[in-house]
């Protein structure tokens, strides 16, 4: 099992990430798949998602430290959770990766593959504070950076109808290359959520969670 890491964040809380290597045939073996997640995979075409989808879930289990393993199950907004447990959970996952999170807090995750493409995307989801904070020499990972730390804390609000651009901010104020942490919220016209933000940058990818505060 190639786990790439897996560590405490803000304590209880837990944070992994897999790189699959394995074969689909594998990971059903491995993971024990039960029957509303065979029409999951059903659904999905292509190996690779297939894999991706596997792998979290086999992750996820892999942190719980438990024998049997909790059905991760979706509420009506798509937000899963684990049945059986407290803490809160999280999946993300990129090509070639899996990430997943628990925390008793409301948490999110996000893994991102860095794309040069993103900088034609960031009028979208960028507001006028982040363009203010961002490093023209280190724009293209900022941008990553706010994406996914965006897409974290939208998993973590777990209701639909959130403009990223609006609703969400991520304070990159004094941005280095040694940071490893910031701050982020949710502002809607009825909700303000509060977020730690913390992250591992690798060659090609990110790796972002949100916790709430």
């Amino acid at each position: 099992m190639p786990l790439f890491f897996h560590e405490s964040i803000h304590p209880p809380g837990e944070w992994g990430l897999w790189r699959i290597d394995e074969s689909e045939d594998w990971l059903r073996r491995e993971l024990g798949v039960h029957a509303h997640e065979e029409r999951q995979l059903s659904r999905i075409k292509g190996e690779e998602r297939r894999r991706e989808f596997l792998a979290a879930r086999l992750l996820l289990h892999h942190m719980s430290g438990r024998d049997d393993r909790g059905s991760l199950l979706k509420d009506t907004d798509g937000k899963p959770h684990l049945a059986d447990s407290l803490f809160f959970v999280s999946i993300s996952h990129t090509v070639g990766y899996s990430a997943a999170m628990a925390h008793p807090r409301v948490c999110g995750i996000d893994v991102q593959r860095l794309v040069p493409r993103i900088t034609h995307l960031a009028p979208k989801f960028v507001g006028e504070v982040e363009q203010a904070q961002l490093v023209p020499s280190k724009e293209l990972l900022q941008l990553h950076l706010i994406w996914s730390a965006k897409e974290a804390m939208y998993k973590a609000y777990g209701r639909r109808q959130l403009d990223f651009k609006e609703h969400l901010t991520v304070n990159l104020e004094g941005y280095g290359s040694e940071r490893t942490a910031a701050t982020g919220h949710i502002q809607t016209a009825d909700t303000r959520m509060e977020f730690t933000l913390d992250w591992k940058v690798y060659g090609d990818f990110v790796l972002v969670a949100a916790v709430e505060v």
